[in-house]
């Protein structure tokens, strides 16, 4: 029957197997562990989808084994459903990121409800099969020895000579406004996250004006917009599945807009498009204080990310740290280059105070393109990093054209 769907459930949950047997139109099939069930698809028979407890009695994570069954391009088109005893906020968000179709807490959902959710992602993955990564290639990269001696030696001893400076810094952010005179944001350097340092420049509060500042005054955005590339969340462009309901159904949870109701599935679309075309640049940010103008044209807002070094979250010369809102369009495999390289690859070095994104954006006046940035922050600095390449003397030559870009037209 068209209508019907297939359903390898790897589990012993006995409510899960009453619920998807006792439903005339799942067709439902159980294993017990994930050998039993690698063993059941090497036979060629390819279930609509997988529903996978997140841990399994015989040993084995749900989470782990989407990450094995999305190598094999076979498998590309069906979906992967993952099943949990209880609601864990961290366990939901990552299975979400790495792109696991669905998330239930047994013995939620009806079998109703799930036979229509299978038929649906059956439908959308013939559409857009998942497309499986590409691993970057096998390179090396260790930290040298001499980079973090200089490291240590360099931010330990330009932290006393410059605490006069600082302390006189600190004193004239504090009397212009209110708030701590730091802040730390979350930011990716080589292979983990970390808090980020720097010295205020903005009013307190900055942070919730961004994604309005992003839209009106994004450099990328204004370009984007110009060239019809959508910018933000639009509620009236109706979902293309959604459509194919009687009116008032939804093809997954809804959300309430301004004026119009959104389905789940055409937010997270529209959501990861404007992600892949947005990279934040804010022209004339309103959000700057005037002292904070000043420490961002003479980078004297940066000087807390000694601290940074001294802990070895950063290194003096290295990749831009990246902020949350472009990891995952960066941050990534897919793409590789003619030498094959990708860039995820830019984790094999450290983030960096300065390094060639700093140089050749403050050379230019701030204004980069979105490509040469994406280029300047990917391989470029990485490709001295690796296969025993490293060359003190390339990161002197990088901290020297760092001083002699300090004094510029515009701040960045």
């Amino acid at each position: 029957m068209e209508n019907t769907v297939s359903v390898l459930y790897i589990g012993v949950s006995p409510a899960v197997i009453e619920k998807l047997t006792s439903h005339d139109e799942i067709e439902m099939i159980n294993h017990r562990n994930l050998q039993s069930a690698e063993n059941h698809l090497k036979t060629g028979q390819k279930p609509d989808a997988i529903l996978c407890d997140r841990y399994l009695s015989s040993g084995g994570d749900g989470i782990e084994y989407y990450d094995v069954l999305r190598k094999n391009p076979e498998f590309k088109s069906i979906s992967f459903i993952l099943l949990s005893d209880e609601f864990r906020e961290k366990e939901y968000q990552v299975a979400i990121k790495k792109g696991v179709d669905d998330y239930y807490v047994f013995p939620d959902p009806t079998g109703e409800a799930l036979l229509n959710r299978v038929r649906f992602l059956r439908e959308y993955h013939l559409k857009y099969p998942v497309e499986p990564p590409v691993f970057a290639p096998d390179v090396d990269y260790k930290m040298p020895w001499s980079k973090r001696l200089f490291d240590i030696v360099v931010a330990s001893t330009a932290l006393v000579l410059l605490s006069p400076l600082l302390l006189l810094v600190i004193i004239a952010i504090r009397l212009e406004s209110k708030g701590k005179v730091y802040y730390s944001s979350r930011r990716f350097g080589r292979k983990e996250w970390f808090d980020f340092y720097k010295l205020r420049s903005m009013r307190i509060g900055a942070e919730d004006d961004l994604h309005k500042l992003a839209i009106e005054k994004n450099q990328y955005s204004s370009a984007q917009k110009q060239s019809g590339v959508q910018t933000s969340i639009d509620y009236s462009i109706p979902c293309p599945e959604c459509s194919k309901l009687p009116e008032g159904e939804y093809c997954s949870p809804p959300k309430d807009g301004d004026v119009h109701k959104i389905c789940d599935y055409w937010f997270n679309e529209q959501t990861r498009a404007i992600n892949k075309a947005i990279f934040i640049k804010i022209q004339d940010d309103p959000r700057v204080t005037r002292v904070g103008k000043f420490i961002r044209k003479t980078s004297i807002d940066e000087l807390p990310q000694l601290i940074n070094v001294i802990k070895g979250d950063m290194s003096i010369v290295g990749n831009r740290p990246l902020p949350n809102h472009e990891v995952e369009f960066l941050l990534t495999d897919k793409n590789p280059d003619k030498d094959n390289k990708t860039p995820m690859m830019r984790v094999l070095a450290p983030a960096g105070i300065t390094g060639l994104w700093q140089v050749e954006l403050r050379g230019k006046g701030g204004d980069m393109s979105k490509e040469e940035r994406l280029q300047y922050d990917l391989v470029y600095y990485t490709e001295h990093m690796i296969d025993g390449k490293y060359s003190f003397w390339y990161d002197f030559t990088l901290i020297l054209k760092t001083f002699r870009a300090l004094f510029q037209k515009s701040s960045v």
